[in-house]
């Protein structure tokens, strides 16, 4: 298996990010668990780091975009920005996935106002904490059947709707919602548009009790007759039916490789975790050895350890070619799609290889086995990535394969 280790001139951010986890966000992970909605005030001295990180082009842990147009294009490649953010970003959710998506101003908010927001957007929101509001009660994955609406009136477009498991839709400052100007014209129509906390008509209803991820809130909101300025409408407010839903999905290109990233973390930690586990038990993984000659633990293990690093690769590749303007949508989607499984698998045999241990709130694997769902569902669920691929691997459109 080809290994592809992390570039050099990324070693200071994963060393950073890394010191983060182990030195805060591991040590207080349980304490957040158990104080569902509480806000981890320990984070706020992360935030001017990650925001500083930014800007140096280095990266952070969220909020990079991916930017394809033209001016962008003349500019070259951004220096492994997706890519650093990235590693990065499986360092950090080596330490708690949960304390990471509460983080401020690495909201995927962030990633949308980074990917489709103008010059001018991007200089007055480019420093807020941004939530992203897609799910709706009756629209789950299938985004395109938004009906949230927005209605241009005057300066201004009336936000109309509600939205469902919102990740930091209480604490951030901002919330990017999708929403469709037009019904009648499907995809084409939906637009995102950045509604500041304050304004009237916006409302979070309640807070939901989750079952992993519980240091971050996830939020219902309510849209009232709720007027937001023309320009907070997220890049350009013409509806081109041929061009269609690209303008806003591009922002998954983005965020799909970054939960895969969560995905990633989440996963290493409950194999070294698992490795220590089996070792204090006599139990050595030797990988000089064909599987099925070693302990049944062992060999259970390495094909953990091979999904992760199937997962790894993908990911890796997904960032990169974010970062050299190549088209990336079928790579995210293959990322999202086999990182979101692969924790999951691994989370849970990890709890079985380690027995009432596992299960138990003396080791974190129970809590990283909670925490791992999320990941294969939301920013698009396994079946939907899986859809994703089969239409860009066959050649067709969301009409003629669903």
């Amino acid at each position: 298996m080809i290994n592809l280790e992390p570039p050099k001139k990324a070693g200071a951010l994963i060393n950073q990010a890394y010191q983060a986890a182990s030195q805060v966000l591991r040590p207080i992970s349980r304490k957040y668990d158990r104080a569902e909605h509480a806000y981890p005030s320990e984070l706020d001295m992360f935030a001017a780091v990650l925001d500083g990180l930014n800007s140096s082009g280095e990266g952070g842990a969220g909020a990079a975009g991916v930017r394809r147009d033209e001016k962008e294009k003349e500019k070259g490649n951004r220096n492994g920005g997706n890519l650093n953010t990235v590693l990065g970003t499986i360092e950090m959710c080596w330490g708690d996935v949960a304390l990471l998506l509460s983080m401020p101003r690495q909201g995927l908010g962030n990633a949308a106002i980074a990917s489709v927001a103008n010059e001018e957007q991007l200089a007055r929101f480019g420093k807020i904490w941004a939530a992203m509001a897609i799910t709706e009660p009756d629209c789950g994955s299938d985004s395109a059947a938004i009906t949230t609406t927005a209605v241009e009136d005057g300066d201004a477009y009336v936000l109309n709707g509600e939205k469902i498991f919102v990740t930091s839709g209480q604490r951030a400052d901002a919330v990017v919602v999708w929403a469709t100007l037009d019904k009648s014209k499907g995809r084409a129509a939906i637009k995102s548009f950045v509604v500041e906390k304050g304004t009237p008509g916006f409302e979070v209803v309640r807070l939901e009790h989750k079952l992993g991820i519980r240091a971050s809130d996830t939020a219902v909101l309510r849209f009232d007759n709720c007027r937001v300025p023309k320009e907070n409408l997220l890049g350009s407010p013409e509806v081109d039916t041929k061009k269609g839903f690209a303008g806003v999905m591009q922002t998954f290109d983005n965020t799909r490789p970054l939960v895969a990233a969560m995905a990633l973390g989440v996963a290493r930690a409950a194999l070294e975790e698992t490795t220590r586990i089996l070792a204090e038990a006599g139990v050595t993984v030797d990988y000089d050895k064909p599987a099925n000659t070693q302990h049944a633990a062992a060999a259970a293990f390495l094909e953990l350890e091979s999904d992760y690093e199937a997962a790894y690769l993908l990911t890796l590749e997904s960032a990169w070619m974010a970062d050299n303007r190549k088209p990336n949508s079928l790579q995210a989607s293959m990322a999202k799609a086999k990182a979101g499984r692969s924790v999951v698998d691994i989370t849970l045999k990890c709890v079985e290889l380690a027995g009432a241990f596992g299960y138990s709130e003396e080791s974190l694997l129970e809590k990283w086995a909670r925490d791992s769902k999320i990941l294969d569902i939301f920013e698009g669920t396994q079946q939907i990535q899986q859809l994703i691929v089969a239409r860009r691997v066959l050649g067709k459109t969301s009409a003629q394969l669903k």
